[in-house]
């Protein structure tokens, strides 16, 4: 699941400008007389308010666990396929103080003097929060202690050992039903409303429902089904509210309808956007959405030839089902393929606003050579770059899950695909996705990725998992839709970069005119002035290349013989099922031996 308590924004009657909160900050919940604060609808407001925790840009960051990117980052999932983990060395995660906070609220909110109903909206909003918390715990740990109640230090409780997973999902999911019967439709801006509840619910619901189909050891498949109907559920009320739609610019360009969801300055009014996190550095320089120097391929991470892979022809058949595709060069990959890869990723031709000339793929050790542009701001202008808003809940999410959830249940029909995916597909000007030309032609590097996909359905759920990996590629879903999928072993797979044949000059920017030159490792690199025009008058940007390891800047698979990009070569081994959990960490284990490892986290 695509948590939603990773971030904490600061401020809080600011929320028309940011994504904030600092009322608990300044006044944490054991310093808050309930006799003497929860008086008033004010006071629910203002305590609910401090609660709000928003994921933001940062978002774009979170698929370095994922075969999305590569990253030279210390990713805790890599490190775990690469090391010997245990819960000494894994020890993040047990964090109770969020909840704390919340049930403080839960257990104090009755006692203002306001109507019922006023009461159920704010205690819907903390059990929203509940909800979001607990999931992000279920995720890592699966058994967790539920706690409903604020504890105080000597309450035995503390030493409880962990309860079910699914105890502790139906509680999240009584959270959740109480939360979308009773949170309002009209809210502050950027706080969740009735539809966010919705979409949160849908959310969890298919995380549960597809989690437990494809991990028989938590015995737990049986079940499965009820949270897919739950998904299906919420998803559809979404989809009937007549409320949402998918964006589309005035003027409806495929080629940048997609991308302007990423670089908007105003999702609050956006009719795609259920929940938007919105920043404005002009009026607050601490509401900063500025991650430019994380994004453009010189910092940490860079994205993956497997997801540029992944993406469509134009036409709508598989780019690998085109002989030799895998020996393409940069920019005959970029060539009639889905308008959301040039929206994604930088292209050839592609211009910064400070550049007079069409960017030049930077290449480096341990990157892929390709860059990110979903979430870059493309401004000189500080103000416009950290104003950026970030999309929290869209309703191309609503569309995929119900998709997702009828085709997992065999229930999917051509109606169905042509009110969810082919929506999101007609905005880019795709064909539509046809049942039974996917359920007849399955693709083979998808099935070959998800094994455990079988039945009639197998082909339009690849389908579907296809463009969900497509539609929110690089917003943070793709390691959650890994785990619930039970693909992890897709992450043995060491990412991998651009494709070049061997020594030589290439062209970049798709103007035909070379660009860049890659020279033998015992060759120097001429000082300038005296390096080789191209046909335009410009020197060529020199790179050594060779293997990995060597004194070069580019490595190649083969060698001076070429090949993709190598981004590393320490062997990964995801192990299964330990690697789809966490351990409870040994310091806590050590304060409560009730605490039981499970699937032999030592």
């Amino acid at each position: 699941m695509k948590k939603i308590t990773n971030y904490i924004i600061t401020g809080i009657l600011l929320i028309s400008t940011s994504c904030k909160k600092d009322f608990l900050d300044r006044y944490p919940q054991n310093s808050i007389s309930p006799d003497l604060f929860f008086k008033s609808e004010s006071d629910l407001a203002l305590y609910v308010n401090g609660l709000l925790s928003l994921p933001g840009t940062d978002e774009y960051l979170g698929d370095q666990s994922s075969d999305n990117l590569a990253t030279t980052g210390n990713v805790e999932i890599k490190s775990m396929m690469t090391g010997n983990p245990s819960s000494q060395t894994i020890s993040g995660g047990w964090d109770w103080g969020r909840l704390r906070n919340i049930n403080y609220f839960l257990d104090n909110y009755g006692k203002a003097d306001v109507v019922q109903e006023v009461k159920d909206h704010y205690a819907g909003l903390a059990r929203y929060y509940r909800a979001a918390f607990y999931y992000g715990m279920v995720s890592r740990f699966s058994d967790v202690p539920w706690y409903g109640n604020t504890l105080t230090p000597g309450d035995s409780s503390l030493f409880k050992p962990c309860d079910p997973r699914a105890l502790v999902v139906d509680n999240i999911m009584a959270d959740l039903v109480f939360a979308t019967q009773h949170i309002r439709e009209k809210v502050p801006s950027g706080t969740p409303n009735l539809w966010a509840a919705k979409m949160l619910y849908a959310r969890i619901a298919l995380y549960e429902g597809t989690f437990r189909k494809y991990h028989p050891e938590l015995n737990l498949q049986n079940t499965a089904t009820r949270f897919l109907d739950s998904a299906k559920a919420q998803s559809l009320a979404i989809m009937n509210s007549g409320k949402f739609s998918v964006y589309a610019g005035t003027q409806a360009d495929p080629n940048q309808d997609y991308s302007a969801l990423f670089s908007s300055q105003d999702l609050l009014r956006n009719q795609e956007v259920i929940l938007a996190c919105p920043y404005d550095y002009s009026k607050d320089p601490r509401s900063n959405s500025n991650i430019n120097g994380y994004l453009f391929g010189d910092y940490e991470q860079s994205p993956t030839r497997d997801l540029v892979q992944t993406y469509l022809m134009k036409d709508g058949t598989r780019f690998t089902d085109i002989p030799g595709y895998d020996k393409f060069l940069f920019t005959k990959e970029f060539e009639n393929r889905d308008p959301r890869l040039k929206q994604t990723l930088v292209f050839p031709g592609y211009k910064r606003a400070s550049d007079a000339t069409p960017y030049i793929q930077r290449l480096n050790k341990n990157f892929t050579g390709y860059h990110q542009v979903k979430g870059y701001a493309n401004s000189t202008d500080n103000v416009i770059a950290g104003s950026i808003d970030f999309p929290v809940y869209r309703y191309a999410e609503a569309l995929l899950t119900y998709a997702e959830a009828m085709a997992e249940e065999e229930k999917l029909s051509q109606a169905d695909l042509d009110k969810t995916v082919n929506l999101l597909r007609n905005r880019v000007g795709m064909p539509i996705l046809k049942m039974a030309d996917a359920n007849a032609n399955p693709d083979p590097i998808e099935a070959a990725r998800f094994k455990d996909v079988t039945g009639p359905m197998k082909g339009v759920i690849l389908e579907i998992r296809r463009e969900r990996r497509v539609e929110f590629a690089l917003e943070g879903y793709r390691y959650d839709d890994l785990m619930r999928w039970h693909a992890g072993k897709t992450l043995e797979k060491i990412p991998e970069g651009m494709y070049f044949p061997g020594l030589g000059k290439y062209d970049m920017t798709g103007d035909g005119v070379e660009d860049i030159i890659l020279i033998d490792k015992s060759k120097d690199i001429p000082v300038e002035g005296a390096k080789e025009k191209n046909s335009l008058g410009i020197p060529l940007v020199y790179y050594k290349a060779g293997s990995f390891g060597e004194d070069v800047t580019v490595y190649l698979k083969n060698g001076t013989a070429g090949g993709s990009i190598v981004t590393e070569t320490r062997a990964r081994d995801f192990k299964e099922p330990k690697y789809y959990y966490r351990p409870i960490p040994y310091t806590q284990v050590a304060l409560n031996p009730n605490l039981k490892q499970i699937f032999d986290w030592q």
